[in-house]
């Protein structure tokens, strides 16, 4: 029924005697800072006719003769109505407003085996603007449904399902320290998880659990800790206070910085972007992203550095043989001839990929292969078990691997971050032109130096301070005691300059809590406390680190006292990722939230902003304020 009322309204549409025989232009700019927008959904009001603004704020339309309504609309933003009569060139200033959400729900009838007729021919660059509005049935049988305030009304149009992907996480848990007295995990660097859900925000979707590592969100943002001196590459910072969300509990803060990169004596670089052009990559948030994206990485590469381009759609092909960066040109023209088609044959596209980069192996260099995709492999070997076996194979070779995930509707999350924790490597997601400046601008020149390989950590707690203990997140990064000292085992790496910043929440001894967990004396064997843990030390922190080019680990160990402060005196690192993962406790609706609340989030992440040069921060308070009023007062 519903196709059948398209059908009716375009014909009349089409019968009122429009023709959509010019073509107006222009450029949507934000009123504060003057910069480009990308996205905004551009609409003939009362039709289905639009377009969207490119990554630099600029779009072209056509439109019908006479006078007509065009709206400008994007997640964020103040809706802006424009009047076109005559004019050729509209450009337009938005103003920043935080996201209103009307709680009355609409559900779409689906209705199958039924096409709708398009009257109206579209031009190739325009798209049919009702499709961001459309009821998104998820992957893990959740779906979240509502009328954004501000945005136009969409019309009836065809339902298409998102089969997003992400692994279950369960949360990690408070354990007993004379019953298991060591916490061991590997590091991570990723961030995907805080981009991927802060898109998923921004367009008035609470995020599914699953979709939220807390580790990655804290990891997400850089901490002022000490540059590295003496013979480790690493700095190493520690703090203890009451957690902000349970004041009975404490939460202990733990800092790592990497040491910085000498920019006058850099390894050189052979790259091999490994580029997804498959028809799920045809969407303007992903190929036409990526490629602008890759442009600023390129601009930053030097006149020694190499570049490849492979792709893969039905079938892997070379596009670009290994070219010396300083030919950007070249490049740049090979990456501008990509187009979106076919399916998806990634396990093709990886074998060729690391053959092309271990033919032009550059000894003691920088040796990577850049992977882009939504994740979607579905030809050849696509199974996240047969990817993950064939990646760690290829890591021999001493070449590592970041992932760069992009889009929505069919993203693979669970499966980009095995492959890519296989891989020696680095998982991002870029959900706008800004990440992308952020991911291959400013971070990836230090992503692609690699200093240290195999970084584990390892805490043992001691039982007369310390009743029971939880790593928050890192859930898919647990590592058997055992594998501490096992060199063979695989863990995280880190690059040049970054930092890695892990928090535990304790419940210190003669505290009542709800989360205590009574266990019967042991028969067998005794768990007695040694004359060490009468000392007034709360943990100690062991790390293990491999130079990237050895094979044999070296350790780094620290002790905290039981000295905690009061959290107003805690430095803002330590607060800010405490708002961080008080926020990821709400998301998750997490059973350790205890007290956390919006108001307390806000609060600290404010006071904890400091000089915030990006504005990152920023804008995670806002992310935050829209957050409480989309999810916090339902």
């Amino acid at each position: 029924m519903k196709n059948i009322i398209v059908f009716i309204s375009l014909l009349a549409f089409s019968q009122l005697g429009f023709s959509f025989d010019r073509t107006i232009t222009g450029q949507v700019t934000d009123t504060e800072s003057g910069k480009p927008i990308s996205g905004v959904h551009i609409l003939v009001k009362g039709t289905t006719k639009g377009t969207r603004t490119d990554l630099n704020g600029k779009y072209a339309l056509k439109i019908p003769e006479g006078s007509i309504t065009l709206t400008f609309s994007l997640s964020g933003y103040q809706t802006k109505e424009v009047q076109v009569k005559q004019q050729s060139t509209i450009n337009v200033r938005l103003s920043v407003e935080i996201i209103e959400i009307v709680e009355d729900v609409e559900i779409i009838e689906v209705v199958e085996d039924e096409e709708i007729i398009e009257v109206v021919e579209e031009p190739v660059e325009e798209m049919d603007m009702a499709a961001p509005l459309r009821l998104e049935k998820k992957a893990l049988n959740y779906s979240i449904s509502g009328k954004v305030a501000g945005m136009p009304a969409p019309e009836p149009y065809r339902e298409n399902f998102n089969t997003e992907e992400y692994d279950q996480i369960n949360e990690n848990i408070f354990h007993n320290p004379l019953h298991k007295p060591l916490s061991t995990f590997s590091i991570d660097v990723d961030a995907a998880s805080y981009s991927n859900l802060r898109r998923m925000l921004n367009n008035g979707q609470k995020p599914h659990k699953d979709v939220v590592r807390i580790e990655e969100m804290i990891n997400y943002f850089d901490y002022e800790y000490p540059n590295p001196q003496g013979e480790h590459p690493f700095s190493i910072t520690t703090e203890i206070a009451p957690a902000p969300w349970n004041e009975k509990h404490q939460l202990v803060h733990i800092g790592l910085q990497g040491k910085k990169l000498d920019y006058d004596n850099l390894q050189a670089c052979n790259l091999v972007f490994l580029l997804d052009v498959s028809g799920s990559m045809s969407d303007a948030n992903k190929l036409p992203l990526l490629k602008s994206s890759l442009k600023l990485l390129v601009d930053q590469l030097s006149e020694k550095d190499r570049v490849a381009i492979v792709v893969y759609a039905g079938a892997a092909g070379e596009v670009l043989p290994s070219t010396p960066a300083s030919e950007k040109e070249k490049i740049f023209a090979a990456l501008d001839q990509l187009e979106a088609g076919g399916s998806t044959a990634g396990g093709a596209g990886i074998e060729l990929a690391y053959k092309i980069a271990k033919k032009n192996l550059i000894e003691n260099g920088n040796n990577r292969v850049i992977l882009a995709t939504d994740g979607d492999f579905n030809v050849g070997t696509s199974s996240t078990a047969a990817l993950v076996d064939m990646i760690e194979e290829k890591r021999k070779d001493g070449i590592y691997l970041t992932i760069t995930g992009l889009g929505m509707g069919n993203y693979k999350d669970g499966r980009m971050e095995q492959i890519s924790n296989a891989g020696n490597g680095n998982y991002f997601y870029i959900d706008n032109f800004k990440e992308a400046k952020k991911v291959f601008v400013t971070e990836m020149r230090a992503t692609l130096f690699t200093i240290a390989k195999d970084v584990k950590i390892q805490v043992e707690f001691n039982p007369n301070k310390v009743q029971a203990y939880r790593l928050i997140g890192y859930e898919n990064r647990m590592l058997k005691d055992e594998d501490f000292n096992d060199d063979k085992k695989d863990a995280g790496e880190l690059g040049a300059g970054h930092t890695v910043t892990a928090l535990y929440e304790i419940i210190p001894v003669g505290v009542e809590s709800e989360f205590l967990k009574k266990v019967d004396d042991l028969k067998y064997q005794k768990t007695e406390k040694t004359k060490a843990s009468n000392s007034r030390e709360l943990l100690t922190v062991k790390f293990r680190y491999k130079k990237p080019e050895e094979d044999k680990s070296r350790l780094i160990v620290q002790t905290l006292k039981d000295k905690p402060l009061s959290l107003d005196k805690t430095s803002d690192n330590f607060r800010f990722s405490a708002a961080v993962a008080e926020f990821g406790l709400l998301l998750r609706d997490s059973e350790f939230k205890a007290q956390a609340s919006y108001p307390n989030v806000l609060q600290l992440a404010q006071k904890a902003k400091g000089e915030d040069k990006e504005g990152y921060r920023a804008e995670f308070i806002q992310l935050v304020q829209a957050s409480e009023i989309l999810i916090g007062r339902k």
